[in-house]
């Protein structure tokens, strides 16, 4: 594997046999404080669009194997050669001069990373392309999930929110088209519904869906549920009614070993008071998957 673009690359197989077991040695490392198996090994992070927990798990990961990040950027369509008009082709072709071993790509366009790929030597993560997709926030999504339960097949999932625009619920329904007896159950107002080339793809590989504006209605339902926010920076000006939004009042009518994920940041759809519900991970266990999941492929690709 050279390039990460898409969560539709993964094989079931890669997930269970390479990908996950290696998450848990990862997970070893970190408690021994890190490891120096990329000694000589660069990295640079190039974002045109804000992160906090994508850009700092890569570079803390980098940097627990051994890595270094040799070039930086939180703002690259204001604080590089973007913002006096130079195309992303170019400046991928520029910094493969550098040698760097690998990118971390953030940009608000979707198929950059592609487009990025195609014209870099060094391999080149998709930390999110605009409304397309995050594949490594599904990965660490997937972990958290099966790590809670043991398995992914049989599971009921909810997605809730900006379904529309929300890039991390495209990439795990991907991922999740590569499972067994899955259900999903896509709550959202009417004009935020989930994208019909997701649902075709779920049709395709056998998976349940049903889509709905009733989340009082599916949370005894579900395993699983996977709030998201309103998508502001992609155009979405309407905002999201406070029936979708996950409080105590809501969580009480789920199931007691049904987890709740978001991929944050969270604003107003998710409360605060949930954050002391045993099932809340989005803070605790998808956080530290971050870090594992991202370690892993790091080693992956540059072992």
């Amino acid at each position: 594997m050279k390039h990460i673009i898409e969560a539709q690359q993964f094989s079931r197989e890669f997930l269970e046999k390479t990908l996950f077991p290696l998450a848990r040695e990862m997970q070893i490392i970190v408690r021994r404080g890190g490891s120096k198996c990329f000694p000589k090994k660069r990295m640079i992070t190039f974002f045109y669009e804000p992160s906090t927990r994508t850009r700092a798990s890569f570079e803390i990961a980098m940097d627990l194997l051994g890595g270094k990040v040799v070039f930086s950027t939180e703002n690259a369509a204001q604080f590089s050669s973007a913002a006096k008009g130079e195309t992303l082709r170019d400046t991928i072709q520029v910094l493969n001069r550098y040698r760097p071993d690998i990118i971390v790509l953030r940009h608000k366009e979707e198929g950059s990373a592609k487009l990025a790929a195609e014209n870099s030597e060094a391999p080149i993560i998709n930390a999110g392309d605009g409304a397309g997709q995050h594949p490594t926030q599904a990965l660490l999504d997937l972990y958290t999930i099966q790590k809670r339960f043991g398995h992914i097949d049989g599971l009921s999932i909810a997605m809730i929110g900006d379904l529309a625009r929300g890039r991390t619920v495209r990439s795990l329904s991907y991922l999740l088209g590569k499972f067994s007896e899955i259900k999903i159950y896509f709550v959202s107002p009417n004009h935020l519904r989930i994208g019909d080339d997701i649902k075709n793809y779920l049709t395709r590989h056998g998976v349940s869906f049903y889509e709905t504006t009733d989340l009082r209605a599916i949370m005894p339902l579900v395993d699983v549920i996977y709030q998201t926010r309103l998508q502001r920076e992609r155009g979405t000006t309407v905002q999201i009614d406070a029936d979708f939004h996950i409080t105590p009042e809501i969580t009480a009518l789920m199931k007691p070993e049904t987890i709740i994920m978001h991929p944050l940041p969270r604003n107003e759809e998710l409360a605060l008071e949930v954050d002391q519900d045993p099932g809340a991970v989005y803070l605790t266990d998808q956080i530290d998957s971050g870090l594992f999941v991202r370690m892993a492929l790091l080693k992956i690709i540059l072992f």
